[in-house]
């Protein structure tokens, strides 16, 4: 059973899982390190916990012990209970939500166990956190089957894109690819219909494409590209076709964030 441990000292050894998590760099060390992830609040824990996930331990402060208690069940994991004040001196932020969970992470699939999906988002090089979080939330909510990032994109795993993604990234399947050159031949070898989103004198709008998609339908592979220069040319030159979204008043792109809800929304399943 899960057991309560009362602490008052921010420097308790114990503790090492949650310090300095603001720190983006040293926690991608300490993470993969350790084999960890963090999961943020009440809600993003207990769906953790619902994906089957092991849990190393908790840190909580004490108003959300007996909401949690139901949900930990028969784990035998320490609960770390603190303060708020506390809570914030450990980690180096705010823990507005005042819990946080320190979880085994999940044996990584391979990009091959996603390739039967009929509807895949493909990320290439998106290094905010917040960003790939929110392509997550898209993806799961809008019904399609997984996501493939490739070999520089941010974790997914890292506590902001678990957060943002609302837990989304501990149950929608998702790969990192290894090798960046292949990845959209393999899509294409797979049967999927490669659409890069992105800028392009030659694009078809997001409708136009949609409209082709419902009238032969095959599976799709949505290229998303970074927040910067967006898709490298190596992807754009191998997609099937170059889509855009329409837009008006001199603003020529969205978000990439943005851009994933509305093209996932209108490729749906």
């Amino acid at each position: 059973m899960a057991h309560r441990i009362d602490v008052d000292d921010p420097a308790d050894s114990r503790l090492g899982d949650y310090t300095r998590l603001r720190d983006a760099s040293l926690r991608r060390h300490v993470e993969v390190e350790r084999g960890i992830f963090i999961a943020e609040g009440h809600k993003i824990i207990a769906r953790a916990l619902a994906a089957g996930l092991r849990p190393r331990s908790l840190l909580l402060a004490e108003r959300w012990l007996a909401g949690l208690a139901p949900v930990l069940g028969e784990f035998d994991v320490p609960v770390y209970v603190v303060t708020e004040a506390l809570a914030e001196e450990i980690t180096g932020f705010h823990v507005h939500r005042g819990a946080l969970g320190a979880f085994q992470r999940p044996v990584p699939l391979s990009p091959d166990a996603l390739l039967g999906a009929q509807r895949l988002v493909v990320l290439e090089d998106i290094v905010d956190h917040t960003n790939v979080g929110a392509c997550f939330r898209s993806a799961a909510g809008l019904g399609w089957d997984g996501v493939l990032v490739s070999p520089r994109c941010a974790d997914p795993l890292y506590r902001r894109s678990v957060k943002v993604s609302m837990g989304a990234v501990l149950e929608l399947p998702w790969a990192r690819l290894a090798d960046h050159g292949s990845a959209v031949s393999r899509l294409r070898a797979a049967g999927f219909t490669v659409a890069a989103l992105a800028l392009a004198d030659e694009a078809l709008t997001l409708d136009d494409f949609a409209r082709r998609v419902r009238e032969r339908p095959r599976p799709v592979a949505l290229l998303l590209g970074t927040e910067g220069h967006g898709l490298s040319d190596r992807w754009l030159a191998q997609a099937d076709h170059v889509v855009t979204i329409p837009m008006q008043r001199g603003i020529d792109s969205l978000n990439v964030a943005a851009a994933s809800a509305v093209a996932c929304y209108e490729l749906r399943p």
